[in-house]
């Protein structure tokens, strides 16, 4: 593999590269000198003393860098489109790049937080490594690539949107709320509900698309995925995965730096539990997937919890639960009217492994317990008169759903099962909401 500046691309990430170094020289100069000192504002400051041009000299770099990296990321998603390194890649760096400044930013406004000064000088590590590995693959390029000016934009936004999972990215960010509000026993200012469901939203978007980059493939063998954007064709792989990570980070630096570290740990491991746990490893490997999958979706209350209280206790735990409880009635639901999908992708799901009367009676017990662990917060005076209220008689409509597919079976129930759990789920984090401000 020779090495060579011959391709358009290859120079543009010489170029950055090039910038980046004198950027974090100057900027290094800029600290041991104290010459920000001598030069105050932003984006642009006045010198007061020779040495304050330093500071000049750095912002400006700070800029140019910021124009590099932009040209380098547009070539890369225009003319690398295909290309499952160098594409994820690029836009690894990029989102670095971002983190970097965004972290900058925040540790100068907020007194050099600890955990921010770390992940400043490990973000630092980082880009140093992505740009290295960038500048070596770019540069073993044969030629340049070719961009596709025929794009539909209106169709790829569209693709994007729904690569993200809409719905379950708006349920999740309900029992976020929910979490948010039960923690801070108030409703929360606007900027602590920006930041976390901004990045609560981002988190799980991406993870969705992280979920269909693994699936394309499974995807494409069952009906109701196989116009998913990457099983279809209108994304690439390569988009899908570097839209997925792009995502996944922004919403670690959102979290780490507007909420807090809680929050924002508790929010990686929950990518890192549906991304690695479930759908590399548990959704083709065992029975039990949604089961023990359900503990990722569980995890967006606590993250709520810990971005309003800044600790988590057993209430949090509760809400844990009553989500991991609630998964595999739910899906399992659908599981029964997408069996043949699901028989046909080869995922063993209870009903495909054994059979619709034990995944149907599954999904009673389930329900029993789910309506159990919901009346813990009551007993155990975490919540009032109107979550109880509205728990009991939430709690009937959907035994009642369940007894229906228990008795009966059929797509039709099973299919209003899936519909209710739903509603179930947004509705009882609205009475959680509602009796913690009363």
């Amino acid at each position: 593999m020779k090495y060579s500046l011959k391709t358009s691309f290859a120079r543009h990430v010489a170029l950055l590269l090039s910038v980046i170094f004198l950027l974090t020289v100057v900027g290094r100069v800029v600290t041991v000198t104290g010459a920000s000192f001598y030069c105050n504002g932003f984006p642009l400051c006045k010198p007061t003393a020779p040495i304050g041009y330093l500071k000049l000299l750095h912002l400006f770099l700070v800029a140019l860098a910021s124009v590099s990296m932009y040209a380098v990321w547009r070539k890369a998603w225009r003319e690398q489109r295909h290309h499952q390194v160098l594409l994820p890649l690029t836009t690894i760096t990029g989102m670095l790049f971002l983190g970097q400044a965004l972290v900058g930013a925040v540790i100068v406004t907020r007194a050099y937080p600890l955990h921010l000064v770390v992940l400043h000088t490990f973000t630092a590590i980082s880009l140093w490594i992505s740009l290295a590995m960038l500048v070596f693959i770019s540069g073993t390029l044969q030629e340049d690539g070719k961009a596709d000016y025929q794009f539909d934009q209106k169709q790829r936004v569209k693709d994007f949107f729904i690569l993200s999972k809409p719905v379950i990215v708006l349920l999740l960010l309900v029992t976020t709320y929910g979490g948010l509000v039960a923690g801070g026993k108030a409703w929360p200012s606007a900027s602590l509900t920006f930041w976390t469901l901004f990045g609560g939203a981002m988190a799980a978007a991406g993870s969705s698309a992280l979920n269909q980059y693994i699936d394309r493939e499974l995807d494409k063998n069952m009906q109701r995925t196989s116009k998913r954007p990457l099983a279809d064709g209108r994304l690439t792989a390569a988009e899908g995965l570097s839209y997925g990570l792009a995502l996944c980070l922004a919403s670690y630096y959102v979290m780490a730096g507007y909420v807090n570290l809680l929050a924002a740990l508790l929010s990686l491991a929950g990518i890192f539990y549906y991304v690695f746990f479930y759908s590399v490893w548990l959704k083709k490997a065992t029975v039990q997937n949604i089961v023990i999958g359900g503990g990722a979706g569980a995890i967006p209350p606590m993250v709520g919890w810990a971005a309003a209280a800044g600790s988590l206790n057993l209430a949090a735990w509760i809400l844990f639960a009553i989500i991991f409880m609630w998964t595999p009635p739910h899906f399992w639901a659908l599981a029964i009217v997408r069996m043949k999908d699901y028989e046909r992708a080869g995922v063993p799901m209870l009903p495909v492994v054994e059979g619709e009367e034990k995944t149907r009676k599954q999904i009673l017990i389930y329900t029993i317990i789910l309506i159990a662990v919901t009346l813990l917060l009551p007993a155990l005076n975490f919540a009032g008169m109107v979550y109880l209220v509205s728990a009991v008689v939430l709690g009937l409509f959907l035994f009642y759903a369940a007894w229906r597919v228990f008795r009966e079976g059929g797509n039709k129930v099973a299919w209003m099962m899936y519909r209710w759990s739903s509603m179930y789920l947004a509705f009882i984090f609205l009475a959680l909401m509602i009796d913690a401000v009363l």
